[in-house]
C-alpha cells in the first residue's frame, strides 16, 4: 500500500512523527490508519530504516529517518482521517518499488516477496499443488521425474507452513479483540489440525520413500519443529478458553506480532528449499531475522511478565498465574520458529 504524499503528491509508505505514549510500532499502526486507512497487525520489530529530505512550504528540506515496520493487512476501512487528502493504492512489488524515490526504501520493498503458497495448500490439497509447484518451479521436475508417486516433502513443507500463517493471523486477531474469541480459537484449533495431519504424511514417507531431497533426520527435524510452533499457538489458545481469558495485556499482542511476522518470514523461506543453492543468500537473510525477531520478543515476554507481577502478584496472584502461563506459550511459539531458523540454516551449510 503506497499513498500520495500531501506536498509533492509523490507516492509514498504511511509514515509520521512518533506518537507520545506510543511504542514506534503503535505509532506506525496508528499512521497507517491515519494516512490510508489501514488496519492490522504489527510487529514490534523494525524491517530496516531509510532517509529521505521532507520538502515543506517554504522550499527548506530537512533530512529525516523513518524506521519501517510491517504491519499484516486485516482491513481498509471504508473512512479514515486523510481520505480525501491523500490517493491509496496497492501496487505489486515490481511497481511499488519503482513509484517510490529514495534508494533505501527501494530495497525494503524489493526485500519482500509475494506470497507463494495457494490458500488451497492449508486444505492440505497436495497433489494439486504438486503439478503447479513443478510448472512453477522446472528445477524440481528431475526429482519428481525420479520419484513420480513417492514423496511430497517440498510441498508437505508448504502446506504445513500455511498452517503457521493461518494460525498466527487468528492467534494476533484473538488477542487483538478482532473478531469472535470463539471463532479465532476454532481456527486455530483446525490448523494445527491439519498440521498434525501433514506432519503424520511426511514421518510415513520418510520411511517408504528410497531417495530423499535431503538427509532424512533433516526431514524430520524440521517439520517436526514447525509443528511444534503451531502446537504452542494452540496451547496458548487452549488456555485462554480454559480460563476464560478476554482481555489481554499489551506486550501479549506485540508478541503476537512477532509470531504473525516469523510466520511469514517462514513461509517465504520454505519453498526455497527446493534449491538451496541459488537461495542460500536469501535465506541466511530470512533466518538472519527470525533469530533476531527471537530476541525482541524475549524483551517482550521479559517486560510483560515484569508488568504483570506489579499489577496482580499481590492482589490477584490467579491473575499472575494464568498471565505467566499465555506469555510462556508466546514465548515457546516465538522459540520454535527460531528452532526453524536453526535447521533451515543447518540445511543451507549442509546442502548449499
Amino acid at each position: 500500500m503506497l499513498i500520495t504524499s500531501r506536498e509533492t503528491r509523490r507516492w509514498v509508505i504511511p509514515k509520521g512523527n512518533h506518537i507520545k505514549g506510543l511504542a514506534p510500532h503503535e505509532s506506525a499502526a496508528d499512521e497507517a490508519y491515519e494516512e490510508a486507512g489501514v488496519r492490522g497487525i504489527a510487529c514490534p520489530s523494525p524491517l530496516g530504516t531509510f532517509t529521505y529530505l521532507k520538502r515543506r512550504r517554504t522550499g527548506r528540506t530537512r533530512e529525516l529517518e523513518v524506521t519501517v515496520f510491517p504491519i499484516a493487512f486485516v482491513e481498509q476501512v471504508e473512512d479514515w482521517p486523510e481520505r480525501h487528502e491523500r490517493d491509496t493504492r496497492w501496487f505489486d512489488l515490481p511497481a511499488a518499488v519503482n513509484a517510490v524515490e529514495e534508494p533505501a526504501l527501494k530495497a525494503l520493498i524489493a526485500a519482500f516477496r509475494e506470497p507463494v503458497i495457494p490458500a488451497r495448500l492449508a486444505q492440505r490439497v497436495l497433489p494439486a499443488f504438486r503439478t503447479q509447484a513443478k510448472k512453477r518451479i522446472p528445477m524440481v521436475a528431475w526429482f519428481q521425474a525420479l520419484m513420480p508417486t513417492q514423496g511430497r516433502f517440498f510441498d508437505q513443507f508448504e502446506a504445513h507452513a500455511a498452517t503457521l500463517v493461518a494460525g498466527a493471523d487468528a492467534l494476533a486477531k484473538l488477542l487483538h479483540n478482532q473478531g469472535s474469541i470463539a471463532d479465532n480459537i476454532a481456527e486455530i484449533v483446525a490448523r494445527e489440525q491439519q498440521a498434525d495431519d501433514i506432519t503424520r504424511d511426511v514421518l510415513q514417507d520418510v520411511r517408504r520413500v528410497f531417495v530423499t531431497p535431503f538427509d532424512r533426520s533433516a526431514i524430520t527435524s524440521l517439520i517436526g519443529v514447525m509443528d511444534d510452533a503451531i502446537d504452542q499457538m494452540n496451547g496458548t489458545a487452549k488456555s485462554i478458553e480454559l480460563y476464560e481469558v478476554t482481555s489481554f495485556e499489551p506486550q501479549m499482542r506485540d508478541m503476537s506480532g512477532i509470531v504473525v511476522e516469523a510466520a511469514r518470514i517462514t513461509a517465504e523461506a520454505i519453498p526455497l528449499l527446493r534449491s538451496l543453492g541459488n537461495n542460500a543468500g536469501r535465506l541466511h537473510d530470512l533466518t538472519a531475522r527470525l533469530i533476531r525477531i527471537e530476541g525482541d520478543a524475549d524483551d517482550i515476554h521479559d517486560a510483560g511478565l515484569k508488568a504483570l507481577f506489579k499489577a496482580h502478584g499481590a492482589t490477584a496472584p490467579m491473575d499472575f498465574i494464568v498471565g505467566r502461563e499465555i506469555y510462556s506459550h508466546l514465548e515457546k511459539i516465538v522459540d520454535r520458529f527460531e528452532d526453524v531458523a536453526n535447521e533451515i540454516q543447518g540445511l543451507v551449510i549442509d546442502h548449499a
